[in-house]
């Protein structure tokens, strides 16, 4: 996925979110088939991109590998969606970590990419400790804890990994 996603040339992109965190938490489990069948979040940061450019990377995306469930955001204009789907008033991102590091539970601010040379590249704004020490806890910097508590419950984390320490405050 991450040489597919790497065809976009985009500057400053990741694969992030659940991708990354369940393929994670799928290897700690020792499971040999993954637990998921989700969509592999590709996110990137372009403040020149107008609102079309995720349907086109998406479309690009499709073209490459169709059968996988893409999904792509440009993390510069969360703050436009996020007041269309919840009518909060967001300032502005001012890059892609910044970005990764509002995604609502620690163990999911986690990205990777490709640099030029085919060499992953991670961004972790809060660390990895979370994601690798099976731990589920709230971040609330963009998320209130009612997101956090619905997302416990219609990701059904405990279920898919039993090993998991879910922190509740």
């Amino acid at each position: 996925m991450l040489d597919v996603a790497s065809r976009l040339k985009l500057a400053s992109w990741c694969i992030g979110a659940g991708a990354v965190r369940s393929l994670v938490w799928d290897q700690l489990h020792g499971f040999a088939v993954p637990s998921s069948g989700g969509d592999v979040d590709v996110v990137y940061y372009d403040e020149q991109a107008g609102p079309e450019q995720d349907g086109e990377l998406l479309n690009r995306l499709l073209g490459f590998r169709p059968a996988v469930r893409w999904e792509v955001t440009n993390q510069a204009s969360v703050h436009h969606w996020f007041f269309e789907r919840h009518s909060q008033v967001l300032p502005p991102l001012h890059s892609l970590a910044e970005g990764i590091a509002t995604w609502p539970e620690y163990a999911t601010c986690v990205g990777v990419s490709l640099d030029s040379r085919k060499a992953i590249r991670v961004i972790a704004p809060h660390g990895l400790q979370d994601l690798f020490q099976l731990r589920v806890r709230h971040n609330p910097t963009r998320a209130s804890a009612a997101v956090f508590n619905e997302r416990l419950m219609s990701k059904q984390f405990s279920a898919r990994w039993p090993k998991l320490s879910i922190i509740q405050k």
